[in-house]
C-alpha cells in the first residue's frame, strides 16, 4: 500500500503529536459514520500509541444508529456545551480536523475553530481543502476519511498496536461512506484494508446490522411514504427527486438519522442515474437540505456545486438551499434540465 504523506510530513506529524498536551479532534456538522468513525479511530490511535488523551468535539447531534460505536460516550457536543468547548479550543495545542475541507462545515463552531491558536492538521477526502494547517492529508479519490486514518496508521507503523476500538469505527466509516461498498470502492487497497481490520476480530456483519437494521417503525413507515407519495420520477432523464416537509417529518416523529439512506432507494430502478432528496430543516425557516446520489459517471458534485451551494464526490454529494420547498423544487427542475445531456448519455 502506497504512502499518503511524505517521510518529512510523517516525521513532522509524529513530532507535533508528541510535543502536544491538549489535543482535540473535530468533525463536521451533522456527523455521519465517516466523520464519527475517523474521529473515534484517530483518538484511539493517539491514546494507544502516543499516550495522549484527546478530546472529541462534534458540532451537533449525531444519529442514534451510531451511538453504539466504541468510546462514543467520550464525544462532546458543541451545541450543548459551547462555553466549555470554546475554552478547550482556545487553549488547545493541537487540533485534528477530520472529514471536512472547509471550516464552514463546522457551522456554529467555525469561529472558535478558526480563532484557536492551536496547530491544526487536516485529514480529509473532499475536494479543494482550504483549512490552514501545518500538515494536510488530502486524498479526494479515497473512499472515506476513515480509509485515510487507516493508511496513516499503517504508514506510521502503528496498526499492530491497535485493536477493536480502532478497527470498528474505521470499518463503520468506510462502509457508510460507500453505501456498503457499493460505490467509490473499486480500489483493491480497500479490500486489503478490510482484510487487515478483520484480523482485529471485528464482526463486520454486526456492524452492518447496527447501522442499517436498527431503525424505528416510524422510519420504516417514512420510507414507504416517500416512495409512494413523495417520489417524483423524471423517466426521460433517468432521474428522480422527493421532498420531505416539516409536516411530513412531524407526522412520522422524525429523529436525526431517519432520512439516512432514503436518497439511495430510487437508484434501485433499472436505468436510473440520479436521485435527489429535499428535506426541510426542522428548526430553521427557509432552509432545505439537499442530498444527491448517482451511478456510473454522472457528477453529483458538479450539480451540487452549481445549484445547491454544496459539493462532494462523483456519486455522492450534498448541499443546502435557503428558500421555500417550492423554490427548492424549481431549482431541482432547473438542475435536471441543465444536466439533461449527461443524464441521458
Amino acid at each position: 500500500m502506497t504512502d499518503i504523506i511524505t517521510t518529512e510530513q510523517a516525521s513532522l506529524l509524529t513530532e507535533i503529536i508528541r510535543d502536544s498536551e491538549t489535543i482535540v479532534c473535530v468533525c463536521h456538522q451533522n456527523p455521519d459514520g465517516d466523520a464519527l468513525g475517523s474521529c473515534l479511530a484517530w483518538a484511539e490511535l493517539l491514546r494507544t500509541v502516543y499516550g495522549k488523551e484527546p478530546q472529541l468535539i462534534v458540532p451537533d447531534q449525531y444519529p442514534d444508529y451510531l451511538q453504539w460505536l466504541p468510546n462514543s460516550e467520550k464525544i462532546i457536543r458543541y451545541d450543548k456545551h459551547r462555553e466549555g468547548c470554546d475554552w478547550t479550543l482556545a487553549h488547545a495545542d493541537l487540533i485534528f480536523c477530520l472529514d471536512f475541507n472547509t471550516a464552514s462545515r463546522t457551522a456554529d463552531m467555525e469561529s472558535a475553530l478558526c480563532g484557536s491558536p492551536a496547530k491544526k492538521i487536516l485529514i480529509d477526502h473532499h475536494l479543494d481543502p482550504d483549512v490552514q494547517t501545518l500538515v494536510t492529508v488530502s486524498r479526494p479519490q479515497a473512499s472515506s476519511t476513515c480509509e485515510l486514518v487507516f493508511r496513516l496508521a499503517w504508514q506510521l507503523g502503528c496498526f499492530e498496536q491497535l485493536g477493536k476500538h480502532f478497527a470498528v469505527p474505521i470499518y463503520c466509516g468506510m462502509m457508510t461512506d460507500t453505501g456498503g461498498f457499493t460505490y467509490n470502492s473499486c480500489d483493491p487497497d480497500i479490500f486489503f484494508i478490510i482484510s487487515q481490520l478483520l484480523t482485529k476480530r471485528i464482526n463486520k456483519d454486526k456492524i452492518y446490522r447496527n447501522v442499517y437494521h436498527t431503525f424505528s417503525e416510524n422510519r420504516l413507515r417514512l420510507m414507504g411514504y416517500v416512495l409512494y407519495k413523495r417520489l417524483v420520477i423524471d423517466a426521460s432523464r433517468h432521474a428522480s427527486y422527493f421532498t420531505l416537509t416539516r409536516d411530513d417529518l412531524r407526522r412520522f416523529h422524525f429523529m436525526k438519522g431517519d432520512a439516512e439512506g432514503l436518497v439511495n432507494l430510487p437508484l434501485q430502478m433499472k436505468g436510473h442515474r440520479l436521485s435527489i432528496s429535499l428535506r426541510e430543516d426542522t428548526e430553521k425557516d427557509n432552509l432545505v437540505w439537499v442530498s444527491l446520489r448517482s451511478v456510473d459517471q454522472f457528477p453529483c458534485n458538479e450539480m451540487a456545486a452549481q445549484f445547491f451551494n454544496g459539493g462532494g464526490h462523483l456519486n455522492a454529494a450534498g448541499g443546502r438551499l435557503y428558500c421555500t420547498m417550492a423554490e427548492a423544487v424549481a431549482t431541482v427542475e432547473k438542475a435536471l434540465k441543465t444536466f439533461e445531456e449527461k443524464l441521458r448519455n
